[in-house]
Parts: structure tokens; C-alpha cells; sequence
């Protein structure tokens, strides 16, 4: 046994690099006694909008919310569809059909677990009053935004960016993730590479129409104040999150940086030790680990998860074995949305998404947030190693 501990996430490392300045923030809206909205508020807005590369930034209240609200900005309810993919937090799907809408179930790409174009278009041409498209930035890495615009345009729907894994991501063009759909959405839960000290939510746009929108449906419709043309409702970022996530903010680069290395470290252990990438695919030959594939340039992977896939009948012995080892794990996504017991009354069933499936069945997120130490790293490295060839060896 040893005295190494990896937890999947270690909140605690970051806040120490940032403490005074977060206590200070925080002071300085506790003075202002302006809590919900305001200034704090405001400012942070225009500093996410400058670093999405967008109009404007219109915060709220989670990222769950900035899906509702986006759906009900673009008037998406009742009677209407939305393609999303199956293999994603359950916020993608369940928004839409909170929003009164029907979720509509597309593939992903195994290489990349991103929603397939190819499958969007092929669901696209079974349904009859389809809206929208919400592809989903998984992990921290784009969707195919080019092809995924381009069959907006042909099915002339709007494309909503399910951006809460991927803030500060960039596509295979540079532009940043959710910068070119109609809207974007994003979340600043704590887990996330830009998490705050609870809750809270960003849509994005480049219209100014629908800013505005956005601005009203978060305060119950109201405009002005006790005056509504529309029913909105309660969705606002509090200026204490605010205050926090501005903080934050300007350390974001060097921590998707230190994700990158940390990334780099596994994807060369692995490779070194037989692994391939999830290009490839699990191959009987080698070690039978597929590692996530490096975004090539100009598009830049954030690694909100480092996933690797290994086969399914020995995914529970490896997060056994790591826990042994003082090392957490995570399943992303365990059950996919289109199997959800909620979503039964839409009638599909196992084998109707095999790759989706196969990647709920199949993959393992290792730790991988920037303050790792290298001794960190190669401890987790080596513990995976170290399994399958104990697991080879009991099998032989």
C-alpha cells in the first residue's frame, strides 16, 4: 500500500494559489451589499465575452439553466425537437425535455465521443417538426463545429453549443467554443476548469436580439421591473459566484496548460506501455487502452476529463485497483440518456446507439486537474499499467 493519494479532484490545491485574492473579492460584495446582479456581475459578463470571442455573455444561474434558457430565448417548446446526443450529462437531454420539447437521440464518434454529423443527419430525416441541434463539447474538446453549422444551414435549424465542458476550447477553425452556434451554453459548477464556489450558468451569443432575450427571461420576463410581456423565470449569477469566477478567470490559460501536460504525461506512459489511442480503438495486441486523441492546431483540447477506454469486462477490477491504491475514478456516463428509465416512453432501447454503449461501458476518467505533481501522475500511470498486467498474468 502506499501513501500516495490522487482524488479525481482536488478543489482544495487550487484554492490555495488563489485564497486572498477569492477572500478579497468576496469582502469587497459583502461591503456593496449588491448580491444578486449588479456591477460584479456585469464586469464578469463582459470579461467572459471578451475571452469567448463573442457579443455578449449573459449569466444565470447553472448551466442546466442556460440550456432552458436558450431553448426558451429561440421560442423551442412543446411539439418541438432537438437532436442531441445520448452519451452526455443528463442536463442536455432532460433541459429540453424540461422545456417542453422531445429529445431526439443522435451517435457519437468514437474517436473523439462528440456527436457524429452523420447521425445527426440521419435522425434529422425521421423527424417532423425538428428546431434545433445541440451538439455537446465533450471532455473539453470541439464537435466538428464546420459540419455541424454547415447542417444547420441545410436543415435550417438553429445550432445550440452545449459548451459547459469547454470553456476556453477552441475548434478545428480556433474559434472558441461557443462562439459560433446560435448560442452557447456554460457551466461554472465547482468541478468544472472554471468552477465556482456553487452554482452557476453563461449563455452565449452574437445576437443582439437574443441577448436581450436572455436578459429578461432571467428575471422572471420582466421588463421593466413588475412589467411582463413574457414568462421568464428565476436564473440569475449571483455576484459572490461573480466575484469568485473573476478571480479566476485570468489563471484559466496556465490551468488548461497544466492539463495539457498532464494529459501529454498519461498519453506517453500509456504509449510507452502498449496502449493506443481511441482512433485505433481497444486492439487485442498490446496494452488494451485507447487514450484520448491530442487536438491538432489550431483547435486546443481543455481536458475537463482525460478518459481512457478499456474493455468493459475489466473496467471494474481497474477502478478497484486504483482505489487500492488511493487513486479516484469517474464514469462518464455510466447510463446513457437515450436508456435513462425517464426517457423510456421514447422508445429506444439497448442497441439502437452502439457506440454511445460502448463508450458508457468502456471508459475510465483518471485525474487529471493542472496542480498533479509528477509523482502524482506517474503513481496513477503505473497503477493502470500495473493492473492489466496482473490482470494478463491471472488470465494466462
Amino acid at each position: 500500500m502506499t501513501d500516495i493519494h490522487v482524488p479525481l479532484l482536488d478543489l482544495k490545491a487550487q484554492h490555495a494559489t488563489i485564497a486572498a485574492d477569492i477572500r478579497k473579492a468576496v469582502a469587497e460584495v459583502i461591503d456593496s451589499q449588491y448580491f444578486i446582479l449588479g456591477p460584479t456581475v456585469s464586469n464578469f459578463e463582459k470579461q467572459v465575452a471578451e475571452y469567448g470571442e463573442v457579443k455578449h455573455a449573459i449569466g444565470c444561474a447553472s448551466g442546466s439553466d442556460a440550456i432552458l434558457l436558450a431553448l426558451m430565448a429561440l421560442g423551442i417548446g412543446p411539439g418541438d425537437e432537438v437532436i442531441c446526443p445520448s452519451y452526455t450529462f443528463f442536463a442536455t437531454g432532460g433541459y429540453i425535455q424540461r422545456a417542453g420539447a422531445t429529445p431526439v437521440f443522435a451517435e457519437i464518434d468514437p474517436v473523439t465521443y462528440n456527436m457524429d454529423v452523420d447521425s445527426v443527419r440521419e435522425v434529422a430525416s425521421r423527424c417532423t417538426n425538428l428546431k434545433a441541434i445541440m451538439p455537446v463539447h465533450l471532455f473539453g474538446q470541439c464537435v466538428d463545429m464546420d459540419a455541424m453549422l454547415v447542417l444547420g444551414k441545410e436543415l435550417g435549424v438553429h445550432v445550440i453549443e452545449d459548451a459547459a465542458q469547454a470553456i476556453g476550447a477552441r475548434d478545428a477553425q480556433g474559434k472558441r467554443a461557443g462562439s459560433r452556434g446560435t448560442l452557447g451554453c456554460f457551466s461554472f459548477f465547482p468541478s468544472k476548469n472554471l468552477g465556482a464556489y456553487g452554482d452557476g450558468g453563461m449563455v452565449t451569443t452574437n445576437d443582439n436580439e437574443l441577448a436581450e432575450k436572455l436578459a429578461i427571461l432571467r428575471v422572471h420576463g420582466g421588463k421593466p421591473k413588475y412589467y411582463h410581456s413574457v414568462v421568464g423565470l428565476n436564473s440569475r449569477l449571483d455576484a459572490m459566484q461573480a466575484a469568485v469566477l473573476s478571480v479566476k478567470l485570468p489563471h484559466l490559460d496556465s490551468w488548461t496548460a497544466g492539463r495539457q501536460r498532464n494529459a501529454a504525461f498519461y498519453d506517453q506512459r500509456f504509449r510507452e506501455a502498449g496502449a493506443t489511442t481511441s482512433a485505433r480503438g481497444l486492439t487485442e495486441d498490446g496494452l488494451p487502452i485507447a487514450t484520448p486523441v491530442q487536438a491538432s492546431a489550431p483547435a486546443v483540447h481543455i481536458y475537463n476529463q482525460y478518459c481512457i477506454r478499456v474493455p468493459a469486462s475489466i473496467r471494474d477490477t481497474v477502478r478497484e485497483h486504483l482505489a487500492r491504491r488511493n487513486i479516484g475514478s469517474e464514469i462518464y456516463y455510466p447510463v446513457p440518456l437515450h436508456l435513462q428509465e425517464c426517457f423510456a416512453p421514447l422508445g429506444y432501447g439497448v442497441g439502437d446507439l452502439p457506440q454511445t454503449e460502448a463508450a458508457a461501458n468502456e471508459t475510465i476518467a483518471l485525474p487529471i486537474y493542472p496542480e498533479l505533481t509528477e509523482q502524482q501522475l506517474e503513481h496513477v500511470a503505473s497503477s493502470v499499467i500495473e493492473c492489466f498486467a496482473a490482470h494478463a498474468k491471472a488470465t494466462a
